[in-house]
Order: C-alpha cells, then sequence, then structure tokens
C-alpha cells in the first residue's frame, strides 16, 4: 500500500527556513515523480512544487519561486522541501504525493492518488 509520512514543520518566524521530508513506503519511489501541496485554512489545496522520478526537472507555483527548493534521495525513498525566506502566507499543513509526469522530463502539480497522509504543519508567525 502506498503511503506517505510528512514531517518537519514547525513554527517559525518571518524570513526563517524549515526542511521539509516525505518518506514513501509500499511502493519504489523512484518510479514517480512527486509533488508537495500545501492547503491553509479556509482555502482549496494547492500545488507546491514538484521533482521529475528521476530528480532531473522541477517545478514550481510563481508564489515559492526562489524561495523552495525540492529534492530526493532514492535510496531513502524520500523527498525533501527546503523553504527559506518562510512569509505568514506560506502557513499551511503540507503534504506528498505521487504526480503526473510527462514522457520523465516534467512534472505536473496534479495528485495521482486518492488518498492523502496526515500532513506535516508549518506556521509562520513573529
Amino acid at each position: 500500500q502506498m503511503q506517505f509520512v510528512e514531517s518537519g514543520g514547525g513554527l517559525v518566524q518571518p524570513g526563517g527556513s524549515l526542511r521539509l521530508s516525505c518518506a514513501a513506503s509500499g511502493f519504489t519511489l523512484e518510479d514517480y515523480a512527486i509533488g508537495w501541496f500545501r492547503q491553509a485554512p479556509g482555502k482549496e489545496r494547492e500545488g507546491v512544487s514538484c521533482i521529475t522520478s528521476s530528480g532531473g526537472n522541477t517545478n514550481y507555483r510563481d508564489s515559492v519561486k526562489g524561495r523552495f527548493t525540492i529534492s530526493r534521495d532514492n535510496a531513502k525513498n524520500t523527498v525533501y522541501l527546503q523553504m527559506n525566506s518562510l512569509k505568514p502566507e506560506d502557513t499551511a499543513i503540507y503534504y506528498c504525493a505521487t504526480v503526473i509526469e510527462i514522457f520523465q522530463a516534467t512534472c505536473v502539480m496534479a495528485p495521482l492518488q486518492g488518498s492523502w497522509g496526515q500532513g506535516t504543519q508549518v506556521t509562520v508567525s513573529s
């Protein structure tokens, strides 16, 4: 059974940094593109970033470009999201999921799976 466990969230001041981890189990991570998503209170879940199965290509939503970096370690079955220069509007629960991959050349921030893990809470506040 495909499962994800997200961790690394917490309370941080504006301008601070966090590194989120997404540990996968029940499947071979290297076969899938993976994306990070987030959901703020009262808002729809939105795609934040994704990375192709090889790790060779990434995509980001405009509001996090230049601040967030996605990476993966297939040997550890883990995907990371390094978040720098955090802003209050980044406050949300962050989730990871398998996403659409096109010819292993690019990924689309659209989840393939129908269920989600518990996520990890990120709160940016002074």
